[in-house]
C-alpha cells in the first residue's frame, strides 16, 4: 500500500480550514486527501505547530528544513521519499504521486465539507475581561 504524509507548516488547526481568512487551496487539498484514502492510499498529515516531534523524527523531513527552512513546507513525502515541497499539489499530482490513474472525481469548490471546528474559541488578550475571537480552534 502506498503511504503518503503531509507535513504542514505551523496553523492554527490541523487542516487549516479554520479562522477568518481560510486560504480555499486547503480545503480543496483535504478533500483531494480525503480522496486518495478511499482510493487505498494510507494518508497521514501533521501539522508543525501540533506534531513538531514527528518533523523532527523524520531523517527525510529534517534534511529539506535544513536545507530549505521552512519554506519547504508543505512537503508532501509518499513511501519516504519527497514528491512535492513548498506548494500543495493537485489532484492530479497526488493520484500520479501515488501510482494511481488520473481522478475521475472532481474536486470540489473551495467550500470545505467539515469545518475543522464547529464554534470560535475566545481567546483573551490582555488584563481586562474583554477578549477577541480568533476565529480559530
Amino acid at each position: 500500500m502506498t503511504k503518503l504524509a503531509v507535513y504542514d507548516p505551523a496553523m492554527c488547526c490541523s487542516t487549516g480550514v479554520c479562522g477568518p481568512s481560510v486560504d480555499p487551496v486547503l480545503p480543496r487539498f483535504a478533500a483531494d486527501l480525503d480522496w486518495l484514502k478511499r482510493q487505498g492510499v494510507e494518508v497521514e498529515r501533521y501539522n508543525l505547530a501540533q506534531a513538531p516531534g514527528v518533523f523532527a523524527s523524520n531523517p527525510v523531513v529534517v534534511e529539506a528544513l535544513q536545507g530549505y527552512g521552512e519554506r519547504c513546507l508543505p512537503l508532501v513525502v509518499i513511501d519516504g521519499r519527497i514528491a512535492s515541497h513548498g506548494r500543495y499539489p493537485d489532484r492530479a499530482e497526488l493520484a500520479r504521486f501515488a501510482g494511481l490513474g488520473a481522478p475521475t472525481e472532481s474536486a470540489p469548490a473551495t467550500e470545505p465539507s467539515s469545518p475543522c471546528c464547529t464554534t470560535p474559541k475566545l481567546v483573551t488578550m490582555g488584563d481586562g475581561p474583554s477578549g477577541t475571537s480568533s476565529g480559530c480552534c
